[in-house]
């Protein structure tokens, strides 16, 4: 999977990007750097042993040291992944660090949980800017369509939906970009609530059609 930017980047460990003419990198950054990649991408893909093992390894890494506002973005890394497959749940991890977070991240957590307030939107990552400044929901759903990064286009999108701004173009713009990139984790959560709106429409051929999809992706990852 190409290395996630924007949103994700914008809050990943900045420190962690080597400099050709500067000093050796340290391991514990590389290392950090490449679990971070890979419990996203195995969380995105419905992979949670991986996930889980490839979290506790970048937390790891970052906890040695001692830093404790980037173990505090490692877990805002984790919250902002499960807002794109629409898993609203406390960010516990972070909350529990958040005394030691940078403003920054603490606006980016409140946007998460779908509290931001009016003067966070200068802190977030650039590519949230837009959506979180928008006059209107569909001009929300036109800032998410235009933001080019896949998984900082889904924590947009996740962020609309937990505060009640989600319009149809919305979830289809979720929907075709969880599929493109081959998601099944956000793809399915969109999916279904796709779906439900489709039921709550009386609309029960398309209830079906979205039913079948969903089917064909629940099915078991190859060995």
């Amino acid at each position: 999977m190409r290395k996630l930017n924007a949103t994700l980047s914008a809050l990943a460990l900045t420190t962690l990007a080597a400099c050709s003419s500067g000093p050796p990198v340290p391991d514990w950054k590389m290392n950090a750097q490449s679990s971070v990649e890979r419990f996203q991408a195995a969380y995105l893909n419905g992979n949670a042993l991986v996930e889980q093992t490839e979290f506790r390894r970048a937390r790891s890494q970052v906890a040695g040291t001692g830093k404790l506002e980037l173990v505090a973005r490692i877990e805002l890394l984790r919250c902002a992944a499960r807002v794109a497959t629409l898993a609203f749940e406390d960010c516990a991890g972070f909350d529990a660090l958040q005394a030691d977070a940078t403003d920054a991240d603490r606006a980016y957590a409140a946007y998460l949980a779908g509290k931001a307030q009016a003067a966070d939107a200068a802190l977030l990552p650039e590519a949230q800017r837009a959506a979180a400044s928008a006059s209107s929901d569909t001009g929300a759903a036109s800032a998410v369509a235009a933001i080019k990064d896949p998984l900082s286009q889904l924590v947009a999108a996740g962020v609309l939906l937990r505060s009640g701004h989600a319009t149809p173009e919305l979830l289809d713009t979720a929907v075709a970009t969880a599929s493109d990139q081959g998601w099944r984790r956000p793809l399915l959560a969109w999916l279904g609530v796709q779906r439900l709106r489709a039921e709550q429409a009386g609309d029960a051929q398309a209830a079906q059609r979205i039913a079948r999809r969903m089917a064909i992706v629940e099915q078991p990852l190859a060995p």
